[in-house]
């Protein structure tokens, strides 16, 4: 990867849906050889793959929360049911396995305070779960998708 394709990665994160013209101009390259780096990266999986970013408050989703859970189950087969439950759960928009005190932790997205009680309600019928808390997010003071490239 050398400097056009980062030039390309940058601008693309900030609007995927520009024309490869624009693009070229902006990375200074032509129509034709941008076009042909954008499908290299599309084809490598560098470019994994091209989304609408939704406001959540336009769609009555307002309210994220940091979910924080521990668990006194390690083996691989609840490992496999906790990953089956994240992917079926709609309301949770990032999982991540943690080092440190705690096992997991999970962003979710839900309307307000009564819609996080029943996905908490939810998930923990669907997984034994020794212990789970939750930060309510007051401000997003930054949230982007856009790696540093």
């Amino acid at each position: 990867m050398d400097e056009f394709d980062r030039k390309i990665l940058q601008h693309l994160q900030v609007d995927a849906a520009q024309s490869v013209d624009s693009l070229a101009e902006r990375v200074n390259l032509s129509r034709n050889a941008c076009w042909r780096r954008v499908k290299n990266l599309e084809e490598s999986g560098v470019i994994k793959q091209k989304v609408a970013l939704v406001d959540a408050e336009a769609v009555d989703l307002g309210l994220t929360v940091l979910v924080f859970v521990r668990t006194n189950e390690h083996a691989a087969d609840w490992a496999d049911k906790f990953r089956s439950v994240v992917h079926a759960m709609p309301e949770i928009t990032g999982a991540f396995r943690m080092s440190g005190d705690l096992d997991y932790m999970l962003r979710v997205r839900v309307r307000d305070v009564k819609a996080y009680d029943t996905f908490y309600q939810q998930l923990t019928t669907r997984l034994r779960l020794s212990d789970i808390s939750a930060s309510f997010v007051m401000e997003e003071i930054k949230d982007t998708t856009a790696l540093p490239i």
